[in-house]
């Protein structure tokens, strides 16, 4: 093995830098940047069933430290990304990719993991519990351990892939969420996705997003995320997969430290599309800096006292 690798649910990853869902497309727009190979792997874009046109705009707006989004999943559904985006993909990448998956009942979630899990392209079925930015679904099954073990529970019934649940950090108890998850069948835990958050200008006195609300993101929530991540590492025995605010190498070894196996990057990749490939360039660098030989070493290695 490599110093830079690492395992996620039993597949292998060249390196644990993963760019997050719903800020790298469906991977081929950014092969034309540079050769996406170099990554651990990615999480395509949020698929539903249905095809999605996403919430009114502007739906994106900057703000200190981040950003606020409420693109609403915008989709082509499940039929096109297999028949029209999967393709595409595979000329570009020859990894396993993560299929991040959305839904608006527990039926919705099934179906469209299921469509998934068929495909060879896909490695990991990433089930997006999480979402904040849509109405009657995502964020409404993350926030109680029941709705998240249900939707869990009925993609594992129709899956054989490693199912990932993505947890919202918009919760008063994060653990009992995840353990929620792991009991009902789930492969590996990731979190966490963006917290709700909201700006107003004042010269118009409106919200800087039509959805009034959104998704923050960015810097200034990495210290919330690693908390989470290091709280459900030490509560449960599945991977988990650390993510939120993450934009550097030395992030990506605070997230491994907490007890991450791997780490998606996500408002990063929006600011610059070269992020990714550059944390995985400067990882040995920083990682001799500090006297780390191996990822896998410092896995939930956090120090106390």
């Amino acid at each position: 093995m490599g110093r830079l690798n690492t395992t996620l649910c039993g597949i292998g990853l060249d390196n644990p830098v993963i760019p997050a869902s719903g800020t790298f497309g469906y991977g081929y727009e950014f092969a034309e940047w540079y050769d996406i190979n170099i990554l651990g792997t990615f999480s395509f874009k949020g698929t539903t069933k249905d095809p999605r046109f996403g919430n009114p705009t502007p739906r994106i707006a900057e703000c200190t430290a981040g950003m606020i989004n409420a693109v609403g999943l915008q989709n082509p559904g499940v039929e096109a990304v297999i028949r029209e985006e999967l393709p595409k993909l595979k000329k570009v990448f020859h990894k396993p990719v993560m299929a991040n998956v959305s839904g608006f009942s527990v039926a919705d979630y099934a179906y469209t993991c299921e469509k998934l899990d068929k495909e060879d392209t896909v490695g990991w079925l990433e089930v997006n519990v999480s979402c904040p930015n849509v109405h009657g679904g995502g964020m409404s099954f993350g926030t109680d351990p029941k709705a998240a073990a249900q939707v869990t529970k009925a993609v594992r019934k129709v899956t054989k892939k490693p199912v990932i649940v993505k947890l919202s950090p918009n919760v008063t108890d994060i653990v009992a969420v995840a353990k929620a998850c792991e009991a009902a069948g789930a492969d590996g835990i990731s979190l966490v996705n963006t917290l709700l958050g909201m700006r107003i200008d004042v010269k118009t006195r409106k919200p800087v997003i039509a959805n009034t609300m959104g998704g923050f993101s960015g810097p200034a929530i990495f210290p919330v995320a690693l908390r989470m991540v290091y709280q459900v590492a030490n509560a449960v025995k599945i991977p988990v997969v650390g993510m939120g605010g993450v934009s550097s190498a030395e992030d990506v070894l605070e997230m491994l430290l907490a007890g991450a196996v791997a780490v998606e990057v996500g408002c990063a990749n929006l600011i610059d599309p070269l992020a990714c490939k550059t944390i995985i360039e400067e990882l040995p660098a920083v990682m001799d800096r500090y006297d780390i030989e191996t990822v896998s070493e410092i896995i939930g290695g956090v120090r106390h006292g």
